[in-house]
């Protein structure tokens, strides 16, 4: 099937941010490329980075000035990773002002950032940041930096991280669904990986690998639909994005995870946005139904069951990079 089709559509002017993506991560444009140049300049002022920094307030916070994380999913962590994904930059003064006050909030012990509860860390918080963070521009930022060496330390002997909250010693355990130490480590260029990380991102990467990217337990549906933002939530495309940016595309133990994304591609070459998140399993959507005032607000920008401007680029990304 031919993606021009649907890369076409991924370039039109509407999304400036999908634009820009599309020309540097699929076409593989460099940044001095005229047309990357100017969609990379309308980022701040038009499409969905454009109506994220609109509802921001000039402090630097979204929704109300208190701690990071809260509300969930509105309050400045969460537009700040979605800025992060849009190809938005410290470039920008009010993302770089919202970046200082976003890592400001949240000093973590021995030093780095995205800690909370006494500077503790936790990774499904503290290494997505790490990754917003790196893609805003950072990635020399001291802070940043010993963020990353909190994801190694913490990280599974064998490979892998937890969810659960964490000190500097190693995870007691692992699962799939914390995919976001991976996700920082394959956002960090390789050529500034300490041997320290590049031997995580080793054991971790054998550690996906070795679970076919979904194996874990009874089947987890939320797993095999896809979602943006993705906040801290694991699926398919999550795994395959990070693994293929890491070079492991020819693993054939990719070979399940690459079918269902072949799948799910429509005969007009574009992905559909499965589920926004929180997208929950048949017991907790149970739940979430008798307690509907407890249910989070959502962040999202397409429709669900429509083609996915996101979802689409990030599929043909992953394609490209093993075909």
């Amino acid at each position: 099937m031919s993606a021009r089709p649907a890369i076409d559509w991924l370039l039109e002017d509407d999304q400036p941010s999908i634009r820009y993506l599309t020309l540097t991560q699929l076409l593989h444009r460099p940044e001095n490329d005229a047309d990357v140049r100017a969609a990379r300049a309308r980022i701040p002022t038009a499409g969905w980075a454009s109506e994220i920094l609109a509802r921001r307030d000039p402090a630097g916070w979204w929704v109300r000035d208190r701690g990071w994380l809260e509300p969930r999913f509105t309050g400045t962590h969460w537009n700040m990773l979605a800025l992060a994904d849009l190809g938005a930059t410290r470039a920008t003064p009010a993302v770089a002002r919202s970046s200082e006050y976003w890592m400001g909030k949240s000093p973590l012990q021995g030093g780095g950032v995205g800690g909370f509860g006494k500077g503790k860390g936790h990774h499904c918080y503290t290494a997505n940041m790490a990754r917003g963070l790196i893609r805003l521009g950072y990635e020399d930022d001291l802070r940043v930096r010993k963020t990353l060496d909190w994801i190694v330390k913490t990280s599974h002997p064998k490979g892998g991280w937890t969810c659960r909250f964490s000190t500097l010693g190693p995870a007691p355990s692992r699962t799939l669904d914390a995919w976001e130490g991976l996700g920082a480590l394959a956002a960090f260029p390789r050529s500034k990986r300490s041997a320290s990380m590049q031997a995580c991102v080793e054991r971790a990467a054998e550690y996906y690998l070795e679970h076919e990217l979904h194996q874990q337990g009874e089947r987890y549906e939320p797993w095999y639909r896809f979602h943006w933002p993705v906040h801290y939530y694991y699926d398919l495309l999550v795994g395959l994005d990070c693994l293929t940016a890491l070079g492991y595309g020819h693993d054939r133990r990719l070979g399940y995870a690459l079918d269902l994304l072949r799948q799910k591609r429509r005969p007009d070459g574009r992905w559909l946005l499965d589920a926004a998140q929180p997208d929950y399993d048949p017991e907790s959507a149970r739940w979430i139904a008798q307690h509907p005032e407890k249910r989070p607000a959502t962040l999202t920008f397409e429709t669900e069951g429509r083609p996915s401007k996101m979802i689409t680029l990030r599929a043909l990304t992953v394609l490209s990079r093993i075909e």
